[in-house]
């Protein structure tokens, strides 16, 4: 077991630091909880980090929920000072769990942790104890889920987790996924191994329990070595997932422009590929996939309404819009701007002036010689007022154009009409000086003088338009 599990493991390591090139590779971590399969873990990868001259880092995550969580974290702290492991730990509050359940929040809050302490270490690189047991434990869970290929393809045995360990650049591998728990048990007894018992694991009530404790040990007399097929199964998904990724990597080079997929291209896919091809979209941002039936519903709403309909589509985490032939993704954005009030101030000569609760920045932009913009002597003058949009407003961009009203203008600049909502006006008395998104009245404007003033708005945070414009560029 010694020989196959340096193999995996210099694998997986070799993988790691070529795929992060910059990150030092003298060091990794494991996440120990005390248990046998990560006790395991920490004496395999203890040989391993003595022979390759690397740190190895145990890091264990309290959480507080077993009476013998203390008793727990002081066996792992005395292991590793007794093997001269580095160790440290995180205590997490669970709190409130809402619909997600206690094995869910800790889940979330443990991953937190880990990479928490990656962070600080500086570690790359962090090993999980999952074993080919666990593996088959998720494909059976996904199976009774109705999951699809992503779902029925387990756990890689490297891969990145942003959500969970919240940093891109951290790295999980789990080099035991070949091994079986009864393997894991024969090494431990053979090297005299000690480990603590989690009670919770016998508890029936978390689903993962129920599966191991009832169900698989009559598919193990029934089935033997069942553990191993659904593994190999598994290995078939992933490579099946892989074939998915590429398709719809295809796809949204085909369709997608600027910021946007295009509805025209978008339109001459199959059912299966444009929800193959959405699903990767939301994957790029991290999105929560969403089930078989909603997003069916999403993309009859996308391509069946009208031309000039509004569309907008929920999801837990953005909206799905469409504009002229065109869908963004949105950030959720549940703000009710009828409740926020103008906002009275006067320019005194600052660079720019920040308004928080309209979520980004006025900039007062000095223009050259012959530019058009406003006497700064004037705008010093005239009591100014940030507000939204109330309907009637009309601006005259240039001495050439007609006065329109802001809707049309909006329009011809192409902006959607959910970007209008957000874009705030800027009005000296009566009179409208600026519209963000468009631009200042020409009424106001003038080239006399070597320092002029042209107003601009910027927003405080990308939406999420623009993070997948930049991502995709």
């Amino acid at each position: 077991m010694t020989e196959q599990f340096e193999s995996a493991l210099t694998s997986i390591t070799q993988r790691a630091f070529s795929i992060s090139p910059n990150v030092p590779s003298t060091s990794l971590a494991i996440a120990y909880s005390g248990g046998l399969d990560s006790s395991v873990l920490l004496h395999l990868v203890a040989q391993y980090a003595t022979a390759h001259k690397l740190t190895l880092y145990a890091f264990h995550v309290h959480h507080g929920l077993s009476p013998n969580a203390d008793k727990w974290s002081t066996h792992c702290a005395q292991e590793c000072a007794e093997r001269n492991i580095r160790f440290d730990e995180r205590r997490v509050n669970i709190g409130n769990t809402g619909k997600t359940g206690v094995e869910e929040a800790a889940r979330h809050s443990r991953y937190a942790a880990l990479g928490d302490m990656c962070r600080q270490h500086q570690v790359p690189l962090i090993l999980t104890a999952h074993h080919q047991d666990d593996q088959a434990e998720t494909v059976l869970l996904q199976l009774l889920r109705g999951s699809g290929v992503a779902g029925l393809s387990g756990m890689d045995n490297l891969n990145t987790a942003p959500t969970l360990l919240n940093d891109a650049s951290l790295q999980m591998a789990r080099p035991l996924l070949a091994f079986s728990r009864a393997e894991l048990e024969k090494y431990a007894v053979s090297h005299n191994i000690s480990y603590v018992e989690d009670e919770s694991n016998d508890d029936p009530r978390y689903a993962r329990n129920a599966l191991r404790s009832q169900v698989m040990p009559v598919l193990s007399r029934y089935f033997g070595g069942f553990q191993e097929r659904l593994a190999r199964t598994a290995g078939h998904m992933q490579s099946s997932q892989r074939l998915l990724i590429e398709l719809a990597a295809q796809d949204l080079s085909a369709t997608i422009s600027d910021n946007h997929l295009n509805l025209p291209p978008f339109r001459q896919l199959s059912a299966d590929r444009q929800d193959n091809l959405l699903r990767y979209w939301f994957g790029l941002h991290d999105l929560r996939m969403p089930s078989s039936a909603w997003l069916s519903e999403a993309r009859a709403q996308l391509l069946s309404a009208k031309d000039d309909a509004q569309i907008c589509v929920t999801h837990p985490e953005c909206h799905i819009r469409r504009h002229r032939d065109r869908v963004f993704l949105t950030a959720r954005d549940d703000l009710d701007r009828e409740d926020i009030a103008p906002i009275a101030f006067r320019w005194n000569g600052e660079s720019e002036i920040a308004f928080p609760i309209y979520g980004g920045t006025l900039h007062f932009d000095v223009v050259g010689v012959a530019e058009q913009g406003v006497d700064p002597a004037w705008l010093r003058l005239q009591s100014l007022q940030l507000k939204y949009r109330s309907g009637g407003e009309r601006l005259k961009l240039a001495a050439n154009r007609p006065t329109k009203p802001l809707k049309n203008l909006y329009q011809a600049m192409d902006i959607p009409a959910w970007e209008r909502e957000t874009l705030p006006l800027v009005h000296n008395g009566a009179k409208l000086l600026f519209a963000a998104g468009l631009g200042m009245d020409s009424h106001q404007l003038t080239t006399e003088g070597e320092a002029n003033i042209r107003l601009r708005w910027q927003a405080d945070n990308l939406s999420l338009r623009k993070q997948l414009h930049n991502l995709l560029i």
